[in-house]
């Protein structure tokens, strides 16, 4: 069976893979934003009548989180706004939504792996405007899957690896936060987790309920040593860098303060996911080496 696919925000780092990874499960039609624009209801109904989704997969975000501090109206129309307005449109067509939302979600100071239902409590803009988006979406009356996931890089797009990779050739000495926790998840994983989802639907190999998946790759580390990671695997593969090894240097958050407060504990409890689709999700370290050796290609 072709699934019918309606994907927005084709142009993000998730998005990008998306189009890859949904191409052999029917037609895909990711309109630009000339055409689906998050912050015109108008817009959003009109592609969703034309298209007439049984999947509509939205990798739209409003992922600045430093700037939403001060641009709290731009982040809560794209981030909880558009996506609840999606699945309005979704439950009229009788489509399934399939959306992103972050660790963020959570304050960061439990202790232990955050499963579904761990207490949520966002202390940031983008954070919050993200948990709106998951309580429009469960309170639209839509069928929906609502993925959180955490620390998103790949090669499309601007992410902590490229950064820290840029860095590296510029600067004698880098200081990284040490104190914060998490895994690093690839774009591409995301998206092909997405793609077995909607294949196991579409081929009713699963049933289904509504509901929020934690969606990380295994394993855990701090940016520091996430860092040391980027640096030793792009030294082997013979990429120059100006950083010595003795001049990356951790730090606490403390030490580096943002204008959006980040969540010391971003780990993810995926056993949801795992059990309810049977992914095998892999240790962070396997995306980040494919990664570095597109990067280092070029």
């Amino acid at each position: 069976m072709q699934a019918r696919i309606l994907l927005i925000g084709k142009r993000g780092q998730v998005g990008w893979e998306l189009q890859r990874a949904l191409l052999p499960l029917g037609t895909v039609y990711a309109p630009d934003r000339s055409e689906c624009d998050l912050a015109n209801t108008q817009s959003i109904r009109a592609v969703v009548d034309k298209v007439k989704p049984q999947f509509i997969v939205n990798a739209a975000a409003y992922t600045a989180v430093d700037a939403a501090e001060h641009d709290a109206d731009r982040a809560f129309i794209v981030n909880a706004i558009a996506p609840g307005l999606l699945a309005q449109e979704a439950g009229r067509h009788g489509a399934l939504v399939i959306h992103y939302s972050t660790d963020y979600v959570f304050d960061g100071h439990a202790a232990g792996f955050h499963n579904e239902q761990s207490v949520t409590s966002p202390k940031s803009v983008y954070g919050s405007s993200k948990l709106a988006g998951e309580v429009a979406i469960r309170e639209s009356g839509a069928a929906y899957v609502i993925f959180r996931t955490s620390w998103v890089f790949g090669f499309w797009g601007n992410n902590f690896l490229k950064t820290i990779l840029r860095l590296a050739t510029e600067r004698d000495e880098l200081r990284v936060v040490v104190d914060q926790i998490g895994a690093p998840t690839s774009a591409a994983l995301i998206a092909d987790v997405t793609a077995h989802t909607i294949r196991e639907l579409v081929n009713g190999r699963k049933s289904f309920s509504s509901g929020i998946f934690h969606l990380a790759a295994a394993g855990e580390t701090s940016w520091y040593e996430y860092a040391q990671y980027i640096l030793e695997a792009a030294r082997a593969a013979g990429r120059p860098l100006r950083l010595h090894p003795q001049a990356l240097i951790p730090i606490s958050s403390v030490e580096y303060p943002t204008p959006a407060v980040r969540p010391l504990n971003s780990r993810l409890d995926t056993s949801k996911l795992r059990t309810s689709f049977g992914v095998h999700l892999p240790h962070w370290t396997i995306p980040i080496n494919h990664v570095m050796q597109q990067v280092c290609d070029r």
